[in-house]
């Protein structure tokens, strides 16, 4: 899992990518390609 300052430019490397808060951090995460994970901060 990647952790990155901006996540709008993780969000479109795939086209199922979705951005989610999670306990007061932001997540992206993928159901299909496990490796395009990410949190914020």
């Amino acid at each position: 899992m990647k952790v990155k300052n901006s996540l709008r430019s993780l969000k479109n490397r795939h086209r199922e990518c979705r951005v989610v808060r999670r306990k007061g951090r932001v997540y992206v995460i993928n159901k299909t390609h496990r490796r395009f994970k990410a949190r914020q901060g």
